[in-house]
């Protein structure tokens, strides 16, 4: 007899593509409860960087996995699994649709396949590696392992180092994940065409600006996050870190954070495109059909 799997849908897809929304609505639509699937959104005070969903914009729908640590601590993927499985758990016990919703596909995989074998840290390797800049460190694993390289931070630090001992350590990549899926899964994947995407970046950046995303990095420093430490939550924390420091023109930090976003986007659909199970549309009537369909 074969064993029943517990059912999950996940909805992936670059910053800005509209996952969030389209969580909310198929939440609505079939009982569901939402987990984030994010690395930084589960810090807290960081929310008009990581664009996180608003009470607002929940509509009603509980979410999981947000504002659950602090940003001046480490929150790693072991972390993210324990607290994803004990979500999951609790929105089935309600028996309601657990829907695995966000960006950051090393995450998502590792809830869904479990993470792969640990290299223990080497702090002597650690320790000579981190005298070295983000750009050398990066021209190191290019060699070493270029497939991680394509979808890794090229600024952070933090990352480039531990992809590096990983490689070294055990003279292979970054070892992947199983793959024999834990739930029975129904993977959705929004996207959108290169032009509208980056014009979503673009109006989405403007308007987290307007609303105040300066301050809310400026206050996070007040509160005791160190300017390295905000250097590698990447992207808005980043640049505007380095604005603040005065190190970049408000011009320069725009632009530079602009096209930032837009290459992350690019990594995280890199990381998606190897997943063929995904199911890529944005009509809501045919995605609700796919649910219906699976459901």
């Amino acid at each position: 007899m074969s064993i029943r799997l517990p059912k999950i849908l996940v909805i992936v897809g670059p910053n800005a593509s509209g996952k969030t929304s389209l969580s909310i609505k198929l939440a609505k639509k079939f009982n569901g409860e939402v987990i984030s699937a994010d690395s930084r959104q589960v810090y807290k005070g960081m929310n008009l960087g990581t664009g996180k969903v608003t009470k607002k914009e929940m509509q009603g729908v509980k979410h999981y996995l947000l504002d659950v640590a602090s940003p001046k601590s480490r929150f790693s993927a072991a972390q993210f699994v324990k607290l994803g499985e004990k979500a999951i758990k609790e929105i089935q016990k309600k028996r309601k649709l657990p829907i695995v919703c966000g960006g950051t596909g090393f995450y998502v995989d590792a809830l869904l396949y479990g993470l792969p074998e640990t290299v223990a840290p080497d702090w002597k390797l650690r320790q000579h590696f981190d005298r070295l800049s983000a750009d050398a460190l990066f021209k190191k694993l290019k060699k070493v392992d270029p497939a991680r390289a394509k979808n890794i931070d090229p600024q952070n630090k933090r990352r480039l180092i531990r992809a590096l001992e990983i490689a070294l350590k055990t003279g292979a990549p970054v070892p992947p994940l199983s793959r024999t899926l834990k739930y029975n899964v129904l993977k959705l994947g929004v996207k959108r065409n290169k032009k509208e995407l980056r014009k979503r970046i673009y109006d989405r950046l403007l308007a987290r600006m307007k609303q105040g995303m300066l301050k809310e990095v400026e206050k996070l420093h007040k509160q005791g996050v160190s300017w390295q430490k905000l250097d590698d939550f990447g992207l808005e924390y980043r640049f505007i870190g380095r604005y603040l420091k005065g190190e970049l023109s408000k011009e320069d930090m725009l632009k530079l954070l602009e096209t930032a976003i837009w290459h992350y986007a690019k990594r995280q659909m890199t990381w998606f495109k190897r997943d063929k199970e995904i199911h890529w549309e944005n009509n809501l009537k045919k995605i609700e059909k796919l649910v219906k369909k699976w459901f």
